[in-house]
């Protein structure tokens, strides 16, 4: 089974695409969620508690996102040390999930692939791109935030341009309004990941 990494920058409309995949039968493994469900993991609980601290959790178990996020937003090394920790058992999940799958491939999604360098760990990358324009437009909308928050939010991913030289399929998603043609570009690229040998892509 080929496993696919699917990028793309905030308010590409990456999930969106990932939803079609979904209806031509194609497991999405979305990383993020499968992130934060692992902080409740015993092995990963540990690791946090003896690194951060019991405060880290709070007393009916959650982690405790507040202290956590002032860790990560003021000290580099802490945000590298909850990675240290996440990655390896996010990566090893992921991998089980994968040989649970009956499909041609499986798609793992997640913004910061190629930030991460994590893109040798997959048969293909697929990045989602669209403009600045549109990217700002579609996040002030859903977050109802200010644009000067959306490009502080983007300083911190890599250009499209530069993910985009680094993929092996591009997909340009810049109106909301053309499914068809979208799903175009998405059954191009499922048609090539189900004919094509690992060593052709």
């Amino acid at each position: 089974m080929k496993k696919v990494a699917i990028t793309g920058n905030i308010g590409s409309g990456k999930s969106w695409v990932c939803a079609l995949f979904e209806k031509l039968d194609i497991p999405v493994f979305y990383s993020d969620p499968e992130a934060k469900r692992l902080y409740y993991r015993d092995d990963v609980r540990e690791a946090m508690e003896k690194r951060f601290g019991k405060a880290i959790y709070l007393s009916d178990n959650e982690i405790n996102k507040q202290l956590l996020s002032s860790l990560i937003f003021n000290d580099k090394k802490a945000m590298r040390d909850v990675e240290r920790i996440l990655y390896p058992a996010l990566n090893a999940w992921f991998d089980v999930w994968a040989e649970q799958q009956n499909s041609p491939y499986v798609l793992y999604e997640s913004a910061i692939v190629l930030e991460k360098h994590l893109a040798c760990r997959f048969d293909a990358l697929i990045m989602v791109s669209a403009s600045t324009k549109t990217r700002l437009r579609r996040v002030m909308i859903r977050d109802n935030c200010s644009e000067a928050s959306v490009r502080e939010r983007m300083k911190k991913q890599w250009s499209d341009k530069k993910k985009c030289a680094l993929a092996d399929f591009v997909i340009h998603h810049d109106h909301d309004d053309d499914n068809e043609a979208l799903m175009q570009q998405v059954m191009q690229i499922h048609d090539a990941l189900t004919r094509a040998s690992v060593s052709n892509l």
